[in-house]
Formats: structure tokens, sequence, C-alpha cells
């Protein structure tokens, strides 16, 4: 009977072991939500308020899922607030000034897929540092250690930087050991 209970006892913990596994897109970077629910106010966009044409001939076409003319556009609402004109941010086309930037940048050729193989390198990464069994199974926070390769030493750069002689704003020194932070 006790050996029944054990391999039973055995298999479960192997099931939830197996399960722990099973995570298909690896976070390195666990963030909690900590919302008791709670609406997000700043989520709530308010609808510009609705107004009668005085020529119904000038409508737009009716378009099956694109923008309404009540549509919150904040981007375009901030943009005008600055000084700024809106209808820039519909034109896609590169102004004029920075034309010889982006000439530049795509002096080696565009590839149109940049976002999916961006995305697939990323989940290869991610797949490749996400970290123990139980360092999963405690959703311990492993973000700093998959990109510690990547990330720059400031100070480090900072000093670099001195020696060659570019001017560099003021930082504030590291802290020794003894020091108070």
């Amino acid at each position: 009977m006790a050996r029944i209970v054990l391999r039973r006892a055995a298999a479960v913990l192997a099931v939830a072991a197996l399960c722990a596994c099973a995570q298909r897109e690896p976070r390195l970077l666990n963030l909690e939500n900590n919302n008791s629910g709670n609406p997000d106010e700043f989520l709530v966009l308010p609808t510009k308020p609705l107004e009668f044409p005085s020529d119904t001939s000038f409508l737009p076409e009716p378009t099956p899922g694109g923008a309404n003319l009540a549509d919150p556009t904040p981007e375009e609402d901030a943009v005008a607030a600055l000084g700024g004109d809106p209808a820039l941010l519909r034109d896609q086309s590169v102004p004029d000034a920075d034309a010889d930037l982006v000439r530049h940048a795509s002096r080696h050729g565009v590839d149109e897929d940049i976002r999916l193989s961006l995305a697939d390198e990323d989940l290869a990464f991610r797949r490749e540092n996400d970290g123990l069994l139980l360092e999963r199974m405690l959703s311990l926070n492993l973000y700093f250690d998959a990109y510690r390769d990547q990330s720059l030493n400031q100070h480090r750069e900072l000093e670099r930087l001195r020696i060659l002689g570019v001017r560099t704003v003021s930082a504030p020194p590291v802290a020794g050991p003894g020091d108070a932070l």
C-alpha cells in the first residue's frame, strides 16, 4: 500500500516538474500585477464630441474597421498643442530634410521582415537564457543575468571617452565599499 502511494506521489511530482518546463514563451523579467481589479484611468481616453456637419456631402466614405471621426487621436492632439502640423503624421513619405539620413541608413539594404526576424531571434535568446527549473518555478527575475553581456558599463565607457578627450557631462563617482549610498 505504501509503495502505491509513493509511486503516485512520484508521478504527481514528475508531472508538476514537466509542467514547469512547458512554459511556451520564456519570461525573463517577471513583473507581477498587484492591481486589485481597479480600472486604470490612463487607459480610458475620452472621445471627441460628436458634431453634425454643415454639408453631409463632404463626409468621408465609411471604412469597416477604419478610424472614426470621433476617435481620440492623442499623437495628433499633442503635435497640434505643441504648434506642429498633425497632417504630417498621416503623411508616410520621408521629408526632404531627412532624405539623406534615410538614404545613408539604408545603404546596405532594408530587410522588409525585420520585425519578424528580430522577434524570432529574441525568442530563441530568451529560450536559451530562461534559467534553471527551480528558478522558473520560483518565478525569479532572470532579466539582468541574461542580458549582462549586452549591457554597457557606464563608468568604464565614461572613462574611455574621457581618455580619448571627448567632452562628457559630469557623472557621480562610483560608490566604494565603505561609501554611503
